[in-house]
Parts: structure tokens; C-alpha cells; sequence
């Protein structure tokens, strides 16, 4: 299948401690992958696609996201260091553009990370609301005491990660349990009272290829099929953290796209044969109001209780890996070096935990849409479709570097990548867009006061570094 355990014997982070396992890297995965996302963005789904067809807006996601995690597996398990993309974009666009893209990721990671644990906190605060009243108004949005309540949550998540990386580990296996529960309960319960006539009454001329509903909806389904789908490349955030990365890093990524995606496809089908879509399209806590249906009040309260764990295991999940991106920029001069430090008895990085965490906290004072598509275009554009871009580059500079995966049917899965980017971009819509092009010019001009200053480019030489081919070298000559 492509994989190798091969990873070389320099430990190019010597001061993170690889204790994540295969189990618990997919774990941490599906975790950050589920949440709250589905419970909160089925009737968004459906609503954007006007009817039931909206089920198959899902496996069009998913083909994106395989196709891209394809990406991500053979990065990760050539570079599996502590920071994820940045490291790819700087070793790739190192010769034309120096250190421009992996400070423009760091950049944007400290605002787009965050941004999507934000929504993982709006939508905690709305399935708390079913359980406590006043924290979201009879409109479904959040009241004052809801978002004082979300902001809670947040410094309670960063005081839970404030412990060495095996609690960590461990702990996210108990809330992968736990999220595992939820779903399938949830699917349990939609398919108790299931009517098919319901499920699959597909609007009118919905397939039509031009004008129908599942055409003229589905950019706009996309986007929140992406946002529900993001995750699957947490382990290659903490890949200085994983045991044997050049095996767990790819097989975590597509083991949690195709386990996620077959929870989404047959809990989509189960809700809609719940409820009429009509209904379901205007829904707030779409989980609870299936479990009251189907048990009871006092079934849909339990089950609510276990959908906030779940949101709160994202949100821990998202945090854990997305601080060590600033982190791996500082230890590069590229960041504030006050990112750089890590705690010395823990072995966290504790400035970047807390300042995402404060991002965090202000991006759950907005509403859901508007955050969603806002951390979408800034992503797409500054990550994603510069990673494909990455790959290829990778591929023809250091075609020595050590690929424990290689991606399968190349360049196949890269082109589709790069396609379902680029149009799931320009469905962000125009306020979106604006403003991830505007935080980008805000970042290169960032970028060229930072360049000024170190008088690397474009006011002086380019650094080469090649971090990862020149332990590739080593490691074969010490083999040899």
C-alpha cells in the first residue's frame, strides 16, 4: 500500500516526546473531525441544498477530502515534525519565495485554527441551551450568559491540555469514546421512527443538471461538508509527537476520512427519515429534538450531555495540535520567539495554547455562518491549494527525501484536490473572500517588515535549508 515504518534516527524535535500511537492519532482525528459539526450543520446542509439530496453533498466532500488527505498523508510521513504545513511550505517554496508561505500560514493559522474551534464552541452553547435555559433565545441565538458560558469552556479546554502529551493521548481516546457513543446513539434513535418517504422524498427536479437544487446548492453545501470534515489532519500537526509517523500519520488520516464519512452518509439518511427536511432545515439541536422524539425528554437530556462532551473533545483536539504551528515558526525566527518556548515539565507549547485559546474564546462571540465561511476562505487559500502546490514542488526539488508514503495514483488525487479547492473557494462567498485576501496583503506586508529587519528576501539571500532531506542523508549514511 505504499507504507513503510522508516523514519530515520535523529529526532529533528528533541523536545517533544513521541507517545501518540496509530490508535490514539486517528482517535485525535475522528475527535476533531466530528464534535459537534454534524449536530449542528445537518440542517445547514440541508437547507443549502434544498431537500434530502443534500446526503450525497457529503460523499462529495469526502471525495475532496480523501483526495486531499492523500496530500497530507505523504507530507506528513516525510516530514512528521511539529507543525504540519508550515513545514511543508517552507521546505517547498524555500528556492523562489525564501520564507514568505510558511510565514503567511503561521499568519493565518493563528486566526483560522482558532476560528474553527470557535464554531465547535457556538454549537456546544446551543446544544447546552436544550439543558439550560437563557443561553440562546427563541431566534437560536446566543444570549450574553451563552457566550460568557462559551468563553468558560475555552479556558476550561486549555486548562485540560495543560499536561504531558501521554494524559493527553489518553484522555482523547475516552472522548473518541465518547463521540462514538453519540453518533451511533443518534443514528439509533433516527432510524427507531424511520420513514422513508421522508428520507429520500427528493425535491422535484432536483438532480437536473442545470438549475437543479443539487447543483445550484451544492457550493454552498460544500463548504459546510468541508468545514464539517476538517481534522483529518490533526496527527500530522503532532507528528514530532507520533510513534513510527511514516506508518501512523497516512493510515490515521484515511482511516478517519472513510470512518467519518460513513458516520455522516448514514446518520444524514437517518435524520432525514426523522423528520420532514422542511423542519429539519430550521432546527437548532437537531440531536436532541430526534432523541425526544424517539425516547423521550429524559433520553434527548442524556444524550445532550454526551453531544457537549463531544464538542468539548473537538475543541480539545483542534487546540492540541494547532498550538504547535506558531510554535515550530518561533524555533525558525519566522514568529514571535516568545511561541518558541515549551513548558519544561510538560513539554507543551504554552504561549501558543494560550493565544489560540484567546482567539478562540473572541471567535465565539460571532455568528456560526458568518465564522465558517471566513476560516473556509482563509484555509483554502493559504493552505490547501498551496500544499497541492507543495507536493508536486517537493517531488521535483528533493526527490531523495525519504517517502515512507507515496501518494497513490498520482497526480490524480492532487488535481482533484486542487479543483474541489478552488471552486469550494470562489463559494465562500464575496465578504468572505475579501477578507481572507485581505488578511493575506495584511500578512505579506507583515511579512516584509520581518524580512526587512533579518535582511533575508527579498532584501537579502534566500535561506536553503532542506531540514528533512539532509536527515534523510544522514540517516542513510549511518545505515550504511
Amino acid at each position: 500500500m505504499g507504507f513503510s515504518s522508516r523514519t530515520g534516527k535523529t529526532d529533528l524535535h528533541p523536545g517533544f516526546e513521541r507517545q501518540i500511537g496509530p490508535m490514539q492519532a486517528t482517535a485525535i482525528n475522528m475527535t476533531q473531525m466530528c464534535g459537534i459539526g454534524p449536530f449542528l450543520t445537518i440542517p445547514l446542509m440541508v437547507a443549502a441544498m434544498g431537500g434530502p439530496q443534500a446526503m450525497f453533498g457529503w460523499v462529495v466532500g469526502a471525495l475532496i477530502v480523501l483526495a486531499d488527505g492523500l496530500i497530507w498523508a505523504e507530507l506528513g510521513a516525510a516530514m512528521p515534525g511539529a507543525g504540519g504545513t508550515y513545514l511543508y511550505l517552507r521546505e517547498a517554496f524555500q528556492y523562489r519565495t525564501g520564507r514568505l508561505m510558511p510565514f503567511l500560514f503561521a499568519w493565518s493559522a493563528v486566526l483560522f485554527i482558532p476560528l474553527i474551534m470557535a464554531t465547535g464552541v457556538i454549537g456546544l452553547v446551543q446544544y447546552l441551551g436544550f439543558l439550560v435555559p437563557g443561553l440562546v433565545d427563541a431566534d437560536g441565538n446566543t444570549t450574553t450568559v451563552g457566550h460568557l458560558v462559551g468563553i468558560g469552556v475555552v479556558a476550561l479546554v486549555v486548562f485540560a491540555l495543560y499536561r504531558r502529551t501521554r494524559q493527553i493521548s489518553k484522555f482523547t481516546t475516552v472522548l473518541f469514546a465518547i463521540m462514538v457513543f453519540t453518533v451511533l446513539t443518534v443514528i439509533v434513535a433516527a432510524f427507531a421512527d424511520f420513514h422513508a418517504s421522508y428520507a429520500f422524498a427528493f425535491t422535484p427536479g432536483a438532480f437536473e443538471l442545470f438549475g437543479g437544487p443539487f447543483w445550484t446548492g451544492l457550493g454552498a453545501g460544500l463548504v459546510i461538508a468541508i468545514y464539517d470534515y476538517l481534522g483529518y489532519n490533526t496527527s500530522a500537526y503532532l507528528g514530532a509527537e507520533i510513534r513510527n509517523p511514516g506508518r501512523t500519520i497516512p493510515r490515521s488520516i484515511v482511516a478517519s476520512i472513510v470512518g467519518i464519512m460513513s458516520f455522516y452518509l448514514v446518520l444524514q439518511i437517518g435524520v432525514l427519515g426523522a423528520m420532514p427536511w422542511e423542519e429539519l432545515s430550521k432546527s437548532t439541536s437537531m440531536a436532541s429534538q430526534i432523541l425526544q422524539l424517539a425516547w423521550g425528554t429524559t433520553a434527548a437530556k442524556i444524550l445532550t450531555v454526551a453531544i457537549v462532551i463531544t464538542a468539548f473533545g473537538a475543541i480539545f483536539a483542534g487546540l492540541l495540535g494547532g498550538s504547535r504551528v506558531p510554535y515550530e515558526a518561533a524555533r525558525d525566527k519566522l514568529f514571535l520567539p516568545w511561541f518558541g518556548r515549551l513548558h519544561p515539565r510538560l513539554k507543551l507549547p504554552t504561549v501558543g495554547l494560550l493565544a489560540m485559546g484567546v482567539v478562540t474564546a473572541i471567535g465565539s462571540l460571532f455568528d456560526l455562518s458568518d465564522v465558517i465561511a471566513m476560516l473556509t476562505a482563509v484555509f483554502v487559500l493559504v493552505q490547501s491549494i498551496s500544499q497541492v502546490v507543495a507536493l508536486t514542488v517537493l517531488r521535483r526539488r528533493q526527490p531523495g527525501l525519504h517517502r515512507p508514503y507515496r501518494q497513490w495514483l498520482y497526480p490524480v488525487p492532487s488535481v482533484v484536490a486542487l479543483a474541489g479547492w478552488v471552486f469550494i473557494y470562489t463559494q465562500s462567498g464575496t465578504q468572505a473572500i475579501l477578507l481572507s485576501l485581505l488578511w493575506v496583503a495584511a500578512g505579506g506586508i507583515a511579512f516584509l517588515i520581518w524580512a526587512r529587519f533579518e535582511r533575508t528576501w527579498p532584501f537579502g539571500p534566500k535561506e536553503i535549508k532542506e531540514q528533512f532531506l539532509t536527515e534523510t542523508s544522514r540517516a542513510t549514511e549511518s545505515a550504511g
